[in-house]
């Protein structure tokens, strides 16, 4: 494997729509989520460990954690196909354990997944419309039960395990809440479900035998054994600063003097819009959860409503709203309050509560507030801090700081620090990110939005816009390694400016596709540039003009990256291979097998090459590139990488994706012997403020201080008069409690004569109890002894009973031994000869049998390891337990003492005893059922020899049955075999003439394939025409957009020039307007570039175009007389094929009509030979008369007819072999076959 290696140490981003998508594994400890696996996230240390998924996974699609916390179980897919992996969170990394047969499950993935509370098991739901409920035992890997749901249509479903029964299921869904028990194998439902069918959208168990329902209408169903309990509707909620809005709004719709903003919610200090109109929509139970005092469930969007039970009745009462607050830095904070809560979950102690919403954000309630919180409603806060909710589009470090800058389509630009691993600033803005670039000192950015390139100051706790460039749509935009230039890609052209006057310094024309990525050499000297029309440019700053150029139609480029000296380019792109380019052409290109590279890095030492693909996977390899799959790849993004960035000390990889994810990688090169995280870097610690921030702030600092001293003042007036206070206060109680001292003293001693009374009592009585003991004592062991005498006289005579038993079935046994043996010997005579039969069998089938034993020993070598660690485990906590009941046994022991011992020893004899004789009534009733069983033996063996038998003699008859029927058979074939041989004779000649046809009709054929080949050459040929035809017209489609574009900004000019000549009276305004109108239309690429380069393009650009129009015209000419041929030449082929095929015909049918009458004639001809044969033979008188004797020139007219018939069948050959000869000399497109001239055939029939 590849010598470099990546590890991910933190991942900013959040899956959303996942089932069970966020759960505690401890207090502290939470897990999402993230990419194509999941993320434990500490919340006070702040470190990140994930847990990768499975190989070409589309990401998770359920999640579900054991009741212990020891086990995870994941739903995937890979290939259209669910997979359920389970892992083990005790190891460091997070172990797989089992990976769960995806053939079994009959669908293409899991919805929800539930472990047993012995965690033994584990639940899975496909969804509808072929939806299955699965019960497994996770550690064997095996199915146990499964069961088809029926569901009114496709929605959300559920499964989760009652929390104290393991064979208790429940499942929701679209119009079912059902029940199931597993019992032997099966899973069987036990409610019947009663009223209406409902959506069912959630679900949890708030006891053994109560579960809690959510709807899609809002209403909260509580279920006690499969039976309706409780129901109760919940109302769609507002915020509270809507509904005091709603309030002021209608109080003062009359006074529209004014304005808006003062119904401003000063506490998140953003105006909010009037929703007086709006309706509000139906509520809709979408989350659920238990916890200890009832239950929390999410109704509207952006709000948890908390439940708790109630001591009146068994119902339970809504106690607190719990809000997503509005987002101080988004665009649209109502929209960012008002985000659907997909998922609750409680901490083990239930002191904290976290939600995931629709929009890939978490955030947290700490519950311990609420008691002491008045008010019923509270707010949550974000677990970490707001994470990106659609694609990263931007990503780029700096040198000075460890921060990097990401934009995204949720129109938001965030730095983050990838040392801390936290949020540093955060904005969000109303137009699309496209692209960001941080200046190398961290203190500036560069965003290009939709609609402008903003040149963005990062300060303290904000991000302020200083300059703003007309650039719509920049996609890619770029600071140089020294920060005094930047370059923004408008369109097809790469503008760049410098970072200290704003001024545009070059052009860079000449890319005629997309600009996807752009890099700057280590000097800046070079700058480097490649497109969607396969292009890779590089540009000389100093003069604006490319120096080298590659250009590879057939490639899509999405990114390029750098060799430190700038002299190979590696480029990715759609022909899914990454290639070296250097001195304008490509020098090596290595595959990507099967996958399309998206993005592509290279270390600052050239050692390391980094690439993202549209899978979401990070492939890290050596340079030089292998050619074999020589590298290390790493599972992490559920969408295609769109960036990826490496720090200058070569410590970390950065990479974003489409699915919102950012992952943070540790990287090292193995050949290297220091690792290079080792090396610590200093950065700087410089923040930007606005100076009007600082003046508010020191103002804030001095009003603090004036009112601390007016504070310390009175406290200290008021710590002299409470000093006053306590010091009488503490007089008074000094003599209270000296007096309480004596009084106490007194008491003591009095308490203490008591004490000694008591004792010396007590010791009376202690020795009184012994004696009593004693004799207590006594007395027991001469009872017991009695006992026991007893007990051994009534063994003794059990003891005789039992031998006198033993006698008599001994006896029995000998003589069913001899009976046996008798009936044995009988069987074993008839069943040697089957044996021998079987034996061969027997052999194949142990080699069969050895093969699957050691394919099961292996198996069970690796159940048994990982059953031995788990006993292991078992045995050493159950050991600590023994040895802690061991120590308060042997104290307990020490208390009773010696006689209980002597009590035990004679009561475990006597239970002996007992046992001894259990056993041998036991084995006494064994024997006899044994010997029934072998009665029933003999006797079934009995009747089925006789059955045997009979059936031998039927299958003896049918035998001799069958061998009569071959005989019969036997004859009766030879008569056909020597008819099929004459039959064979006959046809042989009609098959060589029917040869020679079709030799005809295949070269026919092969005449028209040829036609056809030439019709589709003309056709592609045409298709061509037709696409330059419509490259023609969008080229003619932009120039007139130019054109329109063109007129628009004159007629803008026109306004504006109209606009600055009202001001003809005034000179400084007339000045100041020509200015402006100067500043807007005039542009310096238009003043510094000459105009006979344009001319001169244009020139050649309507030569070409000329020459192109009259190529066109040309083609489309012989393109219509090509079509014109073509089809009178199909057309005359067509009617040629038609009449050959007519003669063919008419020349078969003579063809039977002469072979028929020439066999009539032949055997016409044997029947006179034969019987003049016996005319001969047999005297005159003995002949009877016949018309054959009449007619005396018979022989002669059927030999004259044979001759005649033999005649014409010669000339039909000859004329068809010379229609043959003119077929293949006479070209089919001059002249059609001559019709067959068959008068002469007709006569000769006639005659």
């Amino acid at each position: 494997m590849s010598a470099v290696a990546a590890q991910p140490v933190a991942v900013f981003g959040c899956r959303p729509r996942v089932a069970g998508g966020v759960c505690f594994l401890e207090d502290q400890v939470v897990l999402h989520a993230a990419g194509t696996g999941c993320l434990q996230l500490h919340l006070e240390q702040k470190w990140h460990k994930f847990i990768p998924g499975t190989e070409k996974s589309r990401g998770v699609q359920a999640l579900a954690v054991s009741p212990n916390r020891r086990y995870l179980a994941v739903s995937e897919t890979v290939a259209d196909q669910p997979v359920l992996a389970v892992y083990e969170l005790s190891g460091v990394p997070a172990r797989r354990r089992r990976t769960l047969a995806a053939a079994e499950l009959p669908a293409r993935e899991v919805v929800s997944l539930a472990f047993s509370p012995d965690c033994r098991h584990l639940a899975a739901i496909t969804p509808p419309p072929e939806g299955h409920l699965t019960y497994w035992l996770w550690e064997k890997q095996r199915l146990v039960a499964a069961v088809r749901v029926e569901a009114l249509g496709s929605s959300v479903c559920q499964v989760s395990f009652s929390p104290e029964d393991n064979a208790q299921v429940c499942i929701t869904g679209n119009g079912f809440f059902k029940l199931f028990q597993y019992s032997e194998g099966t899973l069987k439902q036990t409610n019947l479900q009663k009223g209406d069918p409902q959506n069912y959208l959630c679900h949890a168990w708030l006891s053994k035998e109560e579960i809690i329902c959510g709807t899609d209408t809002g209403k909260v169903i509580l279920f006690e054994t499969g039976e309706l309990q409780w129901e109760t509707t919940v109302e769609y909620k507002k915020l509270p600063r809507e509904l005091e809005e709603d309030a002021a709004t209608k109080e003062y719709e009359s006074l529209y003097a004014f304005p808006a903003c003062s119904f401003s919610d000063v506490y998140y200090g953003l105006a909010s819009e009037h929703n007086g109109s709006q309706q509000d929509s139906l509520p809709q139970i979408s989350a659920v959860a238990a916890y200890s005092k009832g239950f929390a469930c999410s109704c509207s969007p952006g709000v948890v409503l908390l439940f708790e039970k109630t001591k009146e009745k068994e119902v339970y009462k809504e106690s607190q709203e719990i809000w997503i607050p509005q987002d101080l830095f988004s665009s649209e904070p109502k929209k960012s309050s008002r985000q659907d809560i997909i998922c609750i979950c409680f901490s083990p102690s239930e002191e904290m509560m976290v939600v995931n919403t629709n929009k890939n954000q978490l955030y947290m309630f700490t519950m311990l507030s609420r008691d002491f919180m008045k008010e019923k409603t509270a707010y949550f806060t974000y677990l970490n801090f707001p994470l990106h909710s659609a694609s990263i589009t931007g990503l780029d470090i700096c040198f000075w700081k460890p921060i990097l800058a990401t934009c995204s389509l949720d129109r938001s630009v965030r730095i983050w620090n990838y040392k801390m691993n936290t949020l540093e600033l955060y904005k969000e803005y109303r137009e699309e990110a496209y692209a960001v670039s941080l200046h190398p000192t961290g203190l500036f950015c560069l965003v290009g939005f939709s609609d402008k390139l903003r040149f963005i100051s990062l300060l303290f706790e904000d991000m302020h816009v200083f300059k703003e460039f007309a650039v719509r749509k920049c996609r890619e935009c770029s600071f140089s390694n020294r920060g005094h230039l930047f370059a923004a890609v408008n369109g097809n052209v790469i503008q760049i400016y410098s970072s200290i006057t704003f001024e545009n310094i070059n052009n860079l024309k000449g890319h005629s596709g997309k600009i996807h990525a752009v890099k700057w050499s280590t000097d800046d000297a070079k700058f480097f540039s490649c497109d969607t029309h396969g292009a890779v440019y590089e540009w000389n700053l100093l003069t604006g003009k490319r120096e080298l150029e590659c250009v590879l139609k057939s490639c899509i480029y999405s990114s390029i990256a750098l060799s430190p000296d700038a002299k190979i380019i590696f480029a990715v792109g759609s022909d899914q291979t990454i290639k070296e380019i250097s001195e304008s052409s490509i020098q090596h290109e290595v595959s990507a097998f099967g996958v399309v590279y998206t993005a592509v890095a290279v270390s600052h030492s050239g050692h390391m090459v980094f690439v993202g693909t549209s899978l979401g996977t990070i492939r890290a390899m050596k340079y030089p590139l292998p050619l074999t799959k020589d590298f290390n790849e790493y599972q992490a993004h559920a969408g295609a990488v769109t960036k990826m960035s490496i720090t200058n000390d070569d410590l970390f990889l950065l990479t974003a994706s489409e699915d919102g994810s950012v992952f943070i990688w540790k990287v090292y090169d193995k050949g290297v012997g220091i690792m290079k995280w080792e090396k610590e870097a200093e950065y700087a610690e410089e923040v930007l403020i606005m100076r009007s921030d600082i003046e508010e702030k020191s103002q804030a600092m001095l009003d603090l201080q004036i009112r601390v001293k007016e504070l310390q003042t009175e406290k200290d007036y008021q710590l002299c008069l409470k000093d006053m206070y306590c010091n009488e206060k503490i007089k008074e109680l000094e003599k209270n409690f000296t007096q309480e001292i004596d009084s106490l003293k007194a008491k003591h001693q009095i308490l203490q004569a008591e004490k000694e009374k008591q004792e010396q009592h007590l010791q009376f009585q202690l020795s009184e109890l012994k004696d009593k003991q004693a004799r207590e004592m006594q007395q027991l062991e001469s009872d017991s002894n009695q006992k026991l005498l007893m007990e051994n006289e009534k063994y003794q005579e059990l003891e005789v009973k039992s031998q006198r038993m033993q006698e008599e079935y001994e006896k029995q046994l000998h003589s069913l031994e001899e009976s046996k043996i008798r009936a044995v010997k009988e069987l074993t005579e008839s069943y040697e000869e089957k044996l021998n039969e079987k034996s061969i069998l027997l052999e194949e089938t142990k080699e069969y049998m050895r093969q699957q034993l050691q394919e099961h020993e292996e198996i069970k070598k690796q159940i048994e390891e990982d059953e031995d660690r788990e006993i292991l485990e078992i045995k050493i906590k159950y050991e600590r337990r023994l040895m802690e009941e061991k120590e308060s046994n042997l104290q307990l022991k020490g208390e009773v003492g010696v006689m209980n011992k002597r009590l035990n020893s004679l009561q475990k004899e006597l239970k002996e005893r007992n046992r001894d004789i259990d056993e041998m009534k036991d084995e006494h009733q064994k024997l006899q059922s044994i010997i029934k069983s072998l009665e029933k033996d003999i006797l079934a063996l009995k009747t089925e020899i006789q059955e045997r038998a009979d059936t031998i003699q039927d299958k003896e008859k049918n035998i001799y049955d069958l061998k009569k029927k071959n005989q019969e058979l036997e004859k009766f074939k030879f008569v056909l075999d020597y008819r099929i041989e004459e039959f064979k004779k006959q046809i042989e000649s009609r098959e060589n003439d029917i040869e020679t046809r079709k030799e005809q009709i295949c070269e026919m054929e092969g005449e028209l394939e040829r036609f056809h080949k030439e019709s589709t050459q003309l056709k592609l040929s045409i298709a061509q025409l037709q696409q330059k035809l419509k490259a023609t017209d969008r080229e003619m489609h932009r120039e007139r957009q130019k054109k329109q574009n063109m007129e628009a900004l004159i007629k803008r000019f026109k306004t504006d020039l109209h606009n600055c000549v009202g001001f003809i009276q005034d000179s400084k305004k007339m000045k100041d307007g020509i200015r402006e109108l100067y500043s807007k239309y005039v542009q310096q690429s238009d003043t510094v570039e000459p105009e006979a380069v344009d001319i001169d393009l244009q020139q050649e650009y309507m030569r070409q175009r000329e020459y192109l129009e009259r190529n066109l015209a040309a083609l489309k000419k012989k393109v219509v007389k090509n079509q014109d041929i073509h089809q009178a030449s199909y057309m005359r082929i067509v009617q040629e094929n038609v009449s050959l095929i007519k003669e063919i015909n008419e020349l078969r049918q003579e063809l039977k009509v002469a072979r028929t009458q020439v066999h009539d004639l032949q055997s016409t001809l044997r029947l006179l030979k034969k019987k003049k044969a016996i005319q001969d033979t047999a005297p005159s008188s003995e002949l009877p008369p016949s018309p054959a004797v009449l007619r005396l020139n018979a022989e002669k007219e059927s030999e004259t007819l044979i001759e005649m018939q033999q005649a014409e069948i010669q000339y039909l050959r000859d004329q068809i072999q010379e229609k043959g000869q003119v077929l293949a000399v006479q070209p089919l497109l001059d002249s059609s076959l001559p019709h067959l001239n068959l008068e002469r055939s007709h006569k000769t029939q006639q005659q």
